[in-house]
């Protein structure tokens, strides 16, 4: 058991980075981050041998295009992954009910999205918890398992308390300036950041703020079909990484799409 101690781990805070993939070779991140990743039993890039994807969103408040975006996963059986806020899932309860309908997974993002390196240990607790109950009361389900930090901060502490809360804590190796609403450039624009990103093993992460994103994905999945890459979720790339027993994965009635 990991004691609930801030002063047993370091606070130092750090800001995912990652060197984005080139010729669609593996994105790389520091050294540093993937000793903390391996010693808390986070990640950020699946298996860099397969040429299969992992497609995540990040939904800290609706923009219209969630419905969108399920439509298209729907139509192209994709699994995703939703990493949802408190404000979504009080706002949007019946968007989270078709995710979890559909085969998705729902993740936790925080209730509030603060910088989780500022928190004291028992708000961080709470942050999470508050998250999973509310997904609870409102799904029925008892599977909440991956965390994505809001922001992309993090410290060995946050890793270390968030793993005894029962969360592997997912980054990721694909990602471009997004969830700018007032910033968006189009769907080529969306397509182009993604398809020249892409490489075996990534974890993609989108947000569904995103107009162009929801315009681009359908030819973005077919696309990348077209390129050998299977969609997969974050369950199977847990269940094959061995981060959790199989009694917890696949807890319930969800069913990729694999």
């Amino acid at each position: 058991m990991v004691p609930l101690n801030g002063n047993a781990y370091s606070n130092e805070k750090h800001d995912w980075f990652f060197k984005r993939s080139k010729d669609h070779q593996p994105a790389t991140t520091e050294s540093e981050f993937i000793e903390l990743l391996k010693k808390y039993n986070g990640f950020f890039i699946g298996d860099t041998s397969e040429k299969n994807l992992y497609l995540t969103f990040d939904n800290g408040y609706e923009n219209g295009y969630t419905k969108q975006v399920l439509d298209v996963l729907k139509e192209k059986k994709v699994p995703a992954a939703f990493f949802v806020t408190g404000h979504y899932l009080k706002d949007q309860p019946e968007l989270v009910q078709r995710m979890v309908k559909e085969g998705h997974i729902v993740g936790n993002h925080s209730w509030h999205h603060p910088d989780l390196t500022t928190v004291s240990n028992d708000r961080l607790k709470e942050e999470l918890q508050k998250v999973e109950e509310a997904y609870r009361k409102l799904t029925g389900r008892d599977d909440m398992m991956f965390l994505r930090p809001p922001r992309g901060v993090f410290s060995e502490r946050t890793l270390a308390l968030s793993e005894q809360e029962g969360y592997i804590n997912v980054f990721w190796s694909l990602a471009y300036m997004d969830w700018m609403t007032d910033q968006q450039k189009g769907s080529d624009y969306a397509y182009r950041n993604i398809m020249k990103q892409v490489h075996p093993g990534a974890i993609m992460l989108l947000h569904t703020v995103s107009k162009d994103n929801a315009e681009a994905l359908a030819r973005v999945i077919d696309d990348l079909r077209k390129q050998g890459y299977t969609f997969k979720s974050l369950n199977t790339l847990v269940a094959d990484e061995n981060l959790l027993g199989a009694n917890k994965i696949g807890q319930g009635n969800l069913q990729p799409l694999d």
